[in-house]
């Protein structure tokens, strides 16, 4: 990913320094990001990508969670019926 955020700031021509401050962190933080340093934290990437215009791509992440839903439709415990008041 580290690579893709260097490639969207390049296109952009945006200089490492010129994120950085518009971000606020320093260059070396920006360089360490786009070197796939684990690092750095989540809140400076989603800085990041709102800068170079990513937010909409950041709401996608993990919108569509398809095996995940079918794990938790898998898991749902069925409900009893209450039975109503003179039936058996």
């Amino acid at each position: 990913m580290g690579e893709r955020l260097r490639q969207a700031r390049l296109r952009r021509r945006v200089p490492q320094a010129e994120l950085a401050a518009r971000v606020g962190v320093s260059r070396e933080t920006i360089s360490r990001l786009e070197q796939g340093d684990a690092k750095v934290s989540l809140s400076v990437l989603t800085r990041v990508l709102g800068v170079l215009g990513f937010e909409e791509d950041l709401d996608l992440l993990a919108g569509k969670d398809e095996l995940g839903q079918r794990l938790q439709d898998l898991e749902l415990p069925t409900r009893p019926r209450a039975r109503r008041p003179g039936m058996r």
